[in-house]
């Protein structure tokens, strides 16, 4: 169904993630119009807006939430301004797509549930992977127990960035790997068994340097299993792509998901499934999925939320959830110890 309007955006912030991925895929989606930019220094903001067309250009963050025109911000803020901005933009009457993680502590998460609960607006938390269509299929697959239930999962993210002026190697902007993209695999795992884990215990190593996470590695317990997840940001390829991997061992049968998380480069990608009749790693069914654009199918559902059409939410108590997970793990890599979340 065709949005009746197209929902007018605003985007708190020039991020390479914003100029180089979300907008562009904002502006190609159905239902959507990016009409104003801002950022703290207006000769960026003007550059920015001018490369991508868009009309509108603030020096500012709270100038743009005062333009009547913006129904809705995308929020690509350092992680420790997630909060405060999406507070704002919730009171200045604005629809909120926030990027992950929502917050630096679930404390600070669950008052976004109570800003939203005041002016009644959407907020989420941006993680464009649930959007893939290869994700509708593994939670179909699990959901109809094809494997049987859900037993053991594993996965792994990794990318290689040293770079000092790098946001994500500073901790003082919440920088570091568990916050950076451990949280894609918390969502994952919360999704794939469908439950919330009881504890959580963490392995932390830090960079001497930058003195955030650099690798990190984790075990969350479920009630009816348990999930073995490793992030590291100085690992894998050096060229500016990642490795990744979701498997999960279910009671008569396994998924393998190849390209489960950050589409950074568009590209197809296949499900792998192993039943009674699969040898070692050769599966005997694969799913195969097209190109898609994951961050324009986010602005696609997200937009028909605005206007009141039927498409899946993600509500924010979903980004509290996840960081209930990401506090037991920071508290675990203190006390070196199991902690409940």
């Amino acid at each position: 169904m065709t949005l009746p309007a197209p929902v007018r955006w605003g985007v708190l912030g020039v991020a390479g993630i914003a100029v180089n991925r979300v907008i562009p895929a904002m502006q190609a989606a159905e239902g959507c119009e990016v009409v104003a930019l801002a950022s703290r220094s207006l000769p960026k903001a003007r550059a920015a807006a001018q490369a991508l067309g868009v009309t509108r250009a603030y020096g500012g963050y709270q100038d743009l939430l005062d333009d009547p025109d913006v129904e809705a911000v995308y929020i690509p803020l350092p992680n420790t301004l997630h909060v405060e901005w999406s507070e704002r933009a919730l009171a200045a009457g604005k629809h909120v797509l926030c990027e992950k993680p929502v917050a630096m502590n679930a404390a600070q998460a669950r008052r976004l549930i109570t800003a939203r609960d005041a002016c009644g607006l959407l907020i989420e938390e941006g993680f464009p992977f649930v959007n893939h269509p290869q994700w509708a299929y593994i939670r179909q697959v699990l959901r109809e127990e094809r494997i049987g239930r859900a037993r053991a999962i594993t996965g792994v993210l990794a990318y290689n960035n040293r770079n000092p002026d790098d946001l994500r190697n500073n901790p003082d902007e919440g920088g570091g790997g568990l916050y950076d993209i451990g949280c894609y695999l918390i969502n994952a795992v919360r999704i794939a068994f469908d439950a919330e884990p009881l504890r959580a215990i963490g392995l932390f190593e830090n960079d001497p340097v930058f003195g955030v996470d650099r690798l990190t590695s984790f075990i969350l317990e479920f009630e009816q299993g348990h999930a073995n997840l490793t992030v590291t940001t100085q690992g894998g390829p050096t060229t500016g792509g990642t490795h990744q991997h979701f498997g999960v061992v279910g009671e008569r049968g396994w998924i393998r998901a190849e390209f489960p998380f950050s589409h950074s480069t568009a590209s197809p990608c296949s499900v792998f499934l192993g039943d009674e009749l699969s040898r070692g790693s050769i599966p005997t069914h694969e799913e195969r999925f097209p190109v898609v654009n994951q961050y324009q199918l986010q602005a696609e559902r997200f937009s028909r939320l605005v206007r009141g059409l039927p498409a899946e939410a993600w509500p924010i108590e979903n980004g509290v959830a996840n960081m209930r997970v990401l506090d037991a793990l920071f508290r675990s890599g203190t006390s070196g110890h199991w902690e409940v979340i």
